[in-house]
C-alpha cells in the first residue's frame, strides 16, 4: 500500500505531504483547489508521462516521493534493479520533472529508468479516472477485465494457448513460404547445389592458396635460391678440395688452439666454440636439405599454378579467400536442409500444421468455456452491485462470442473459422440493460457518464478479490451521479476498503461519509499567485468540510447537523456491512488492515536528494 506521499512544485501546490493508511481516505477541497495534482502526481509515481506544464511556475521542478509499504513483487523489483528497501522494508520511489521538461526516476535511493516505476505501479498501484471508463468501452480491455476476474482458470489455458500459437504460426508461415515461393526457392535450391558441386569438385583446403602462393614463388626463383643456398653452405663447410676452410673447419681449429694452450682463461672458451661448431654444423645441414627440397622442375611449377587457376575460379565467385568458400559451403549445406520443396517435405510440413491446429482449437476452446463461465459469475455479481447503486432494474450481460475470421491468423474451432489473435479467438463484450424493457446495448451506446461511474465502481466491487494490486485511486467516478446513488457509491467503495487501500477524490459529501479518514486540498491566495496545501481533518473539522460540500453552509447549525446526519448513517452503513460479511472474509480482512498498518508506521524519511 502506499504509506505517504510528498508533492512539491506542482501545479497550484508548493509543498503538500499526505499521510496515508489502510481503509478508505478520501480527498475533497473547493474547484480549483489542485485534488487533480494528487492525482496527477501518483500517475507520476506510476511512470506516466511528465509535462513541464505541470511545473509550479517559478519552480524549477516538480517532486513527488511515495513511500510504498512493498508487496513481494515489489521487493523482486527493487533486487533486480538494485534498489535498496528502507529501514522497515517499505520502497521509496520519486519522480522528478523539470521545468524544462527532462524527467527523473528513482526508486530505493536508486536512479532507474521510468519504467521501473510502471512496473512498480503494477504491482502497488491501480488508478482510476474518466479516463479508465473510457478505456472500459474498448473490447479488448473488456476481455481482460473479464480474465482478471477469471483468474486462473482461464490464465492457465491461455498460457498453453499461446505457446501453442507461437509453433503454430511458425510452422504456418513456414508452409506458406515453400508453396508459394516454390519456383523461387527451387531456382535458390538448384543454385546452391550447383555451387556445391563445383566447390567439391575442386575439394579446397583450409589455407590452401596461401601455400601454394608460396610453392609458386619458391619455384619460380629456384635458381636464384639455389646459388644463395650453395654459396653459403660452402662458406660454411669449405670447398670441396679442401683448400678453402669453411666456418665451421675454421671454429674447430679455433677450438683446439685454445683448449691445447694450457691457459685457463684460454681453456674456458673451448666449450663455448663447441656450441658454436655445434650450431654450424646444424646450418650446413639444414642447407644441404634445402637444396635437396629446392624443385625447379617446370611441370610441377604448371601443376603448382594450374591448381591456383582452380581455386581463382572459386575465390571469385564465393569468397575471398579458401577458408571463405568452405565457409559458403557450410552456410549452402545448411541453408539446402531448410529449402526441401520436394512433395514429401511439404506432406511433413502440412502434417505438423494440422496437428498443432488441432491442439490450438483444443487450448482455445478451454480459454472459450472458462470465459463463459466466468462471464456469467461476472454479469450476476455486477447487477448485484448495481442494484444496489440505484439502478436497481439495470442488468449488466457479459458476452464471449467467437471472433470472426479476418485479417491475420485464421484458426478453425468447433466448425467455425475464427480469428486466432494472441488472447485466444473470443470477444468479449459488455452490454447494459439501463432499467425494465430496455434493450441491451454496447456501454459506449447505453450507458450515460454517470451510469458508465457506477458500472465502473460494481466491476471493481465485483472485481475486488481477485484484484492483487493494494490500493486503488478512484479520481472523481462519482462524476454525473447524485442522491441515493451517490450514497450507495461510498457504501461500496468503504465494501472495496476492507479489501484493498481506497484513495478517493470526489466532490459529493455523500461518499466522503464513508471514509475512515478525510483529507482537503485548501488554497490560499497571496501576491497573485495561488498556492495549496494538504491536511488530514479532525473528526470535528470533518463535519465543516461536509457542510460545506453539502451546501455551503459550514458555519451554520443546520448545516453541521445535516453532516452528522450523514456521518451517522454511513457509520450504520459500515456496521451492517461489516456484520454481514462471511466471519473468514472479515478476518482475513482485518488482518490485512492490522498488517497494512503495522507497515504503514512513520519512518525515516528520505529526501529526493538522497534518493538519487
Amino acid at each position: 500500500m502506499l504509506a505517504e506521499m510528498r508533492i512539491q512544485g506542482l501545479g497550484v501546490i508548493d509543498d503538500a505531504t499526505l499521510e496515508l493508511d489502510p481503509g478508505l481516505t478520501v480527498l475533497t477541497g473547493e474547484t480549483g483547489a489542485g485534488k487533480t495534482m494528487v492525482v496527477t502526481g501518483l500517475h507520476l509515481l506510476g511512470g506516466g508521462r511528465a509535462e513541464s506544464s505541470r511545473v509550479s511556475a517559478g519552480a524549477k521542478r516538480a517532486v513527488v516521493e511515495g513511500r510504498f509499504v512493498a508487496s513481494p513483487g515489489a521487493l523482486e523489483l527493487a533486487e533486480e534493479v538494485g534498489a535498496e528497501p528502507d529501514d522497515d522494508g517499505s520502497l521509496i520511489a520519486a519522480r522528478t520533472v523539470s521545468a524544462d521538461g527532462r524527467s527523473r526516476a528513482h526508486l530505493g535511493g536508486r536512479s532507474v529508468p521510468n519504467g521501473v516505476l510502471g512496473r512498480l505501479a503494477e504491482a502497488q498501484l491501480a488508478v482510476h479516472g474518466q479516463n479508465d471508463q473510457l478505456r472500459l468501452l474498448r473490447g479488448s480491455d473488456q476481455r481482460a477485465l473479464l480474465d482478471r476476474f477469471a483468474g486462473d482458470p482461464v490464465a492457465v489455458p491461455l498460457a498453453a494457448y499461446r505457446a501453442r500459437r507461437g509453433a503454430w504460426l511458425e510452422v504456418t508461415a513456414e508452409l506458406a513460404e515453400r508453396r508459394d515461393n516454390a519456383r523461387r526457392l527451387a531456382q535458390e535450391s538448384d543454385m546452391l547445389r550447383h555451387g556445391l558441386a563445383e566447390i567439391e569438385a575442386v575439394d579446397p583446403q583450409p589455407g590452401e592458396d596461401r601455400e601454394l602462393v608460396e610453392r609458386a614463388r619458391r619455384m619460380a626463383e629456384a635458381d636464384d635460391l639455389r646459388a644463395a643456398a650453395e654459396s653459403a653452405r660452402a662458406a660454411l663447410s669449405g670447398s670441396d678440395d679442401g683448400e678453402s676452410p669453411g666456418a665451421v673447419g675454421l671454429a674447430g681449429q679455433a677450438k683446439g688452439l685454445v683448449e691445447g694452450s694450457g691457459d685457463p682463461a684460454l681453456v674456458e672458451l673451448g666449450p663455448r666454440l663447441a656450441e658454436a661448431v655445434a650450431v654450424l654444423a646444424d646450418v650446413t645441414a639444414e642447407l644441404s636439405g634445402y637444396l635437396d627440397r629446392l624443385d625447379a622442375d617446370p611441370e610441377q611449377l604448371s601443376r603448382v599454378l594450374e591448381r591456383q587457376a582452380e581455386l581463382k575460379s572459386l575465390t571469385r565467385k564465393y569468397a575471398a579467400d579458401t577458408d571463405g568458400v568452405l565457409e559458403w559451403a557450410a552456410s549452402a549445406r545448411e541453408r539446402l536442409d531448410g529449402l526441401d520443396t520436394s512433395d514429401e517435405a511439404l506432406a511433413e510440413l502440412s502434417r505438423r500444421r494440422d496437428e498443432l491446429s488441432a491442439e490450438l482449437a483444443e487450448r482455445a476452446a478451454e480459454v472459450t468455456a472458462a470465459r463463459t463461465e466466468a462471464a456469467g459469475r461476472l454479469a450476476e455479481a455486477t447487477t448485484a452491485e448495481l442494484e444496489g447503486l440505484a439502478m436497481k432494474d439495470a442488468r449488466l450481460q457479459v458476452g464471449v462470442v467467437p471472433r470472426p475470421a479476418g485479417e491475420g491468423p485464421v484458426l478453425t474451432v468447433g466448425g467455425r473459422e475464427c480469428h486466432a489473435g494472441s488472447g485466444g479467438v473470443d470477444e468479449v463484450e459488455i452490454r447494459l440493460v439501463p432499467h425494465a424493457g430496455a434493450t441491451a446495448q454496447p456501454l459506449h451506446k447505453g450507458a450515460s457518464g454517470g451510469e458508465l461511474s457506477r458500472v465502473m465502481l460494481a466491476l471493481e466491487v465485483a472485481l475486488a478479490g481477485s484484484d492483487p494490486v493494494p490500493t486503488m485511486v478512484f479520481d472523481e467516478v462519482d462524476a454525473g451521479v447524485g442522491g441515493r446513488a451517490a450514497v450507495e457509491i461510498g457504501r461500496r467503495l468503504a465494501r472495496l476498503a476492507e479489501r484493498h487501500q481506497v484513495i478517493v477524490v470526489t466532490h459529493l459529501p455523500q461518499v466522503a461519509a464513508y471514509a475512515d479518514r478525510h483529507l482537503v486540498v485548501q488554497k490560499a491566495s497571496g501576491a497573485g499567485v495561488t498556492r495549496s496545501s494538504v491536511r488530514r481533518l479532525s473528526e470535528e473539522e470533518r463535519s465543516q468540510e461536509l457542510a460545506r460540500m453539502l451546501a455551503g453552509m459550514e458555519d451554520t447549525d443546520t448545516g453541521r447537523a445535516h453532516a452528522e446526519e450523514l456521518r451517522a448513517a454511513a457509520t450504520a452503513h459500515r456496521d451492517a456491512d461489516r456484520a454481514a460479511a462471511a466471519p473468514a472474509d472479515l478476518a482475513q480482512a482485518r488482518s490485512r488492515r492490522a498488517g497494512g498498518a503495522r507497515g504503514g508506521g512513520r519512518s525515516r524519511r528520505r529526501t529526493v536528494a538522497q534518493a538519487g
